[in-house]
């Protein structure tokens, strides 16, 4: 009995486990949401918290650097650092301006992006070539769509993007959780049949009838 308990304790302890991960996964969900809602609170929320984890990031490498200041990578060390810790104060005192400037790269970085898918499927023809072509044209026409309507589209491009991050992370972690205690379950469930049929301290021989203890 004691041995097929510790068994179902791990499966119960698993199970719920799996629930606090659904369970994060539609907190993940609620807000994505209400980010697509409120997209420009949502892009205002997004660039304030890359500010901070670009400070945040910056400080722990200048720790770094400055316990390996016995190795030759100081100096990049305190560079990276710097760096970090200067974007994180820019875009934290100017988020609007810093918005403005990501969503004109995020443009860019989708036109790029389109014009290589599309010049490599044309070239290359491989197996891939439909979804690599229709991938190149998507990310070409966002890429446009963003940038003729820069700056104002600053507003929301930026938000946009974290929310269905959020929200695809989200339904993730929901059907991962939902899919781990529905496993963890079933195996508490054989772990329960298994030990139910068999009385304390029995033992079963290859003949397949339990003996009992002397």
């Amino acid at each position: 009995m004691a041995a097929s308990a510790t068994p179902r304790g791990g499966a119960a302890q698993l199970e719920r486990g799996f629930g606090w991960l659904a369970a994060l996964g539609v907190v993940l969900v609620i807000a994505g949401l209400v980010g697509l809602v409120y997209t420009a609170a949502a892009t205002l929320t997004s660039m304030l918290l890359f500010g901070w984890l670009l400070l945040i990031g910056g400080m722990v490498g200048l720790l770094h650097a400055v316990q390996s200041r016995g190795t030759g990578f100081l100096w990049l060390g305190v560079i990276v650092a710097a760096l970090n810790l200067a974007a994180g104060v820019v875009i934290i005192r100017m988020p609007d301006e810093a918005t403005v400037a990501l969503t004109m790269f995020a443009a860019l970085l989708f036109l790029t992006a389109g014009l290589f898918r599309l010049v490599g499927s044309a070239v290359v023809r491989g197996p891939q070539f439909g979804w690599t072509l229709l991938l190149g044209a998507f990310d070409l026409l966002l890429g446009i769509l963003v940038l003729i309507s820069w700056p104002g589209s600053s507003q929301y491009v930026i938000g946009a993007f974290f929310s269905l991050a959020l929200l695809f992370d989200g339904l993730g972690l929901v059907a991962t959780g939902f899919g781990g205690r529905r496993v963890a379950g079933m195996v508490s469930d054989r772990i329960a049949a298994a030990g139910g049929g068999r009385a304390p301290g029995a033992s079963a021989p290859p003949g397949g009838k339990s003996v009992p203890p002397e």
